[in-house]
């Protein structure tokens, strides 16, 4: 149905621009009445051939528009039409004839800079983009003039009437545009940042500034500014991909201090801080984290971890108390986290505060049917064994162990010792 209202009111224009509709002399129009009769249907029309794409079409019948009612906004409309169909001569002709050479409409003189610029006319556009720009002294035309010196090569003169516009404005795009101009045309590396970082420090790091310094740092190789830049543009917009971003720069200074400091306070990545207070034997506080990361996720692996990390960070590791915390998580991770590390984990524990060994040894006996070759496991089983005092057992298992992996480990050799012991003492009391 608008496709037909459309071609509809689009044949209504054609017929009538191609019939008579001169105004009769001499009469006398009200301010708040249309200046001719169809101005409506030739508006409608001409919007039509626009959305069609028949940019000449539309730019004669808003002419038609200008000719009939004087309104300079259908002359605009049409002129802008003729830009946008490459008609860049009949602007400049139509400018031309309208303006006789005289400055007065800042609107027709664009428009025939931009014509002149899409042909390649620059010499003849920057002579007449300077007249205006002195009569208008408009930003928007200082710009205009700057990006035609750019096309001319003319770097240091684009420049100055950039810094003109950014005097009157301070536009953050006005100098980004003067940085580039610096950093890349020019080679002044040093001031474009110095621009940049000038603004940044007094208005605040926007998108715009942040984004060209990170360019500018990244090309450079430059690791503090790339930092100190991100930092600032953290505190705009915490998003994960900007913290990430900081990890990494963290971690290639090799600055783990500052790593947790910062993982702590922007919180975008507990694992990775779980990590870190692992590597500095930071318990206390793993165990923690790793307590709300259960609690958050469900996942009972960090359940597990939190009771780990709960008894390795004791400095009382015959706590009773802490001992049934650590039991009561490991039992709970453990019926559905049937994993040998944390099987072991807990039947050691129950085995060497003789907590309950037999208990202890059937939990690493789990433990060993997921990895029969453990060292550390069969060591497990070696001291409880040795716990229950059937040392001859325990032995038995340290041979094989002794000889592994791991066999060399301090914790294995005491043992080895005590369960040597405890074989010579059985001996000893067999002679008597």
């Amino acid at each position: 149905m608008r496709n037909y209202i459309n071609i509809v009111l689009l044949a209504a224009g054609i017929a009538l621009f191609s019939g008579c509709f001169s105004m009769k002399d001499g009469v006398q129009i009200k301010s708040s009445e249309k200046k001719f009769a169809n101005e409506d249907i030739y508006i409608l029309s001409a919007l039509y051939l626009e959305e069609l794409g028949d940019y000449n079409s539309s730019s004669a019948l808003f002419g038609a528009l200008y000719e009939e009612t004087d309104k300079k906004e259908y002359l605009y409309r049409s002129l802008r039409d003729d830009l946008t169909a490459n008609e860049n001569e009949r602007v400049i002709r139509r400018v031309d004839e309208i303006t006789k050479g005289k400055i007065a409409d800042f609107e027709l003189i664009r428009m025939k800079i931009t014509a002149l610029v899409k042909d390649d006319h620059l010499v003849e556009a920057k002579n007449l983009t300077n007249k205006l720009v002195e009569t208008s002294k408009s930003t928007d035309d200082y710009l205009m003039l700057s990006e035609i010196y750019v096309k001319l090569k003319d770097f240091n003169t684009a420049l100055k009437y950039l810094e003109g516009a950014y005097i009157k404005e301070y536009d953050e795009l006005i100098l980004e545009k003067m940085a580039i101009i610096l950093y890349v045309n020019l080679d002044r590396k040093k001031d474009a940042i110095a621009q940049l970082e000038t603004y940044s420090r007094i208005h605040g790091c926007s998108e715009v500034i942040c984004s060209k310094l990170l360019g500018f740092y990244s090309n450079d190789n430059n690791i503090e500014g790339l930092l100190s830049t991100y930092l600032r543009l953290y505190k705009m917009d915490s998003s994960k991909d900007i913290a990430q971003k900081i990890v990494q720069i963290y971690g290639y200074k090799k600055d783990f201090v500052k790593i947790v400091e910062f993982l702590e306070e922007s919180k975008v990545d507990d694992v990775l801080l779980l990590q870190f207070y692992v590597q500095a034997k930071n318990y206390k506080k793993a165990s923690t984290l790793a307590k709300e990361l259960y609690e958050n996720s469900g996942d009972l692996t960090f359940l597990a971890q939190s009771a780990i990390f709960e008894y390795e960070g004791s400095q009382n590791k015959n706590d009773g108390e802490m001992h049934k915390s650590v039991v009561k998580k490991l039992e709970e991770a453990i019926t559905v986290k049937k994993e040998g590390m944390y099987l072991n984990y807990l039947g050691y524990l129950l085995i060497d505060h003789d907590i309950n060994v037999k208990k202890g040894m059937k939990y690493v006996e789990e433990a060993l049917k997921i990895e029969p070759n453990s060292p550390y496991y069969l060591d497990s089983l070696a001291w409880g064994y040795y716990k229950l005092n059937e040392c001859e057992k325990a032995d038995d298992i340290m041979k094989k162990v002794a000889n592994m992996d791991g066999g060399n480990n301090e914790e294995v050799i005491e043992h080895i010792d005590k369960i040597k012991e405890c074989i010579k003492n059985k001996k000893g009391e067999k002679v008597k």
